[in-house]
C-alpha cells in the first residue's frame, strides 16, 4: 500500500495492483496495445476485409441482394447483423456472421441463434418476406481459429452441421434452411498465402535420388 500510495505501481505485480483496487472498488482496466495501436483496430481490420470477401462472393453469385450491418430492435432486444442476405427467387433469407477470432464457442452458437429469431424484422422493413431463415458463420481462416474449433467441434458441428462444401453448393441454388459454420480464406492481391493468418511450417523437399548418391 505504501509503495501504490507513492506512485510505485512499476514495483508490483498487477495481481497485487488489481487486489489492493479490488479492495477499494476501484476498477482497474486492463488495456493493451498492440504496434502503437489497440488491438481493437486490429480486430476491425481483419472484420472489414471478411465483409469485402463476402461480397464479392455475393456479387458473383446470381440472384443475391446484401445489407451489411443490418440493424434491428424487436421488443427491446437490439443488434446488428454482420450481413443479412436475400434470394427473391427462393425467399430465402441468409443470416452471415463474420468472426475474425473465436474466443467463446458456445456464446458464438447462442449468438447466432438469437439473430436467426429476430432476422425476419429487419428483413420485413427491407420489404424481404421470408419463407427460410438460414444461417452461416464464416470464420476467418487462422491456426488458431482451427485449433479452437477443433477443441469444440461437437458443440459446433451439431449447431452448424453444414459444411464449406455443403454451403457453396446451397448457395448456388438455395433451396430449404441450412445453418452452416466455415473457413473464410483470405483472397485479397499481395495475400500469397490466400489466409486471415500465418501459415503452417512448409517442410524441406526431399533430396533428389543422384545428389543423395553424390553426397554418399
Amino acid at each position: 500500500m505504501s509503495r501504490v500510495e507513492r506512485g510505485h505501481l512499476g514495483t508490483l505485480q498487477l495481481s497485487a495492483v488489481r487486489a489492493i483496487g479490488a479492495a477499494l472498488e476501484v476498477g482497474l482496466p486492463f488495456d493493451p496495445s498492440y504496434r502503437g495501436g489497440e488491438i481493437e483496430r486490429v480486430a476491425n481490420a481483419a472484420h472489414t476485409a471478411m465483409h469485402e470477401r463476402v461480397a464479392e462472393l455475393f456479387a458473383a453469385l446470381a440472384g443475391w441482394e446484401c445489407a451489411a450491418e443490418a440493424t434491428f430492435s424487436v421488443y427491446g432486444e437490439r443488434g446488428s447483423i454482420d450481413v443479412l442476405a436475400w434470394h427473391e427467387a427462393r425467399r430465402a433469407l441468409l443470416v452471415v456472421e463474420l468472426k475474425s477470432e473465436v474466443p467463446n464457442p458456445p456464446g458464438l452458437v447462442a449468438q447466432v441463434d438469437r439473430y436467426r429469431r429476430l432476422a425476419r424484422t429487419p428483413a420485413r422493413e427491407r420489404g424481404w418476406n421470408p419463407a427460410t431463415v438460414s444461417c452461416w458463420v464464416a470464420i476467418a481462416e487462422t491456426d488458431m481459429n482451427r485449433r479452437m474449433l477443433a477443441r469444440h467441434r461437437a458443440l459446433l458441428r451439431n449447431a452448424f452441421p453444414f459444411d464449406g462444401r455443403a454451403i457453396r453448393t446451397w448457395l448456388r441454388d438455395p433451396d430449404g434452411a441450412i445453418n452452416g459454420l466455415s473457413f473464410l480464406a483470405d483472397v485479397r492481391p499481395g495475400n500469397t498465402t490466400r489466409r486471415f493468418g500465418p501459415t503452417k511450417r512448409v517442410r524441406a523437399k526431399p533430396e533428389a535420388p543422384n545428389q543423395a548418391q553424390e553426397a554418399r
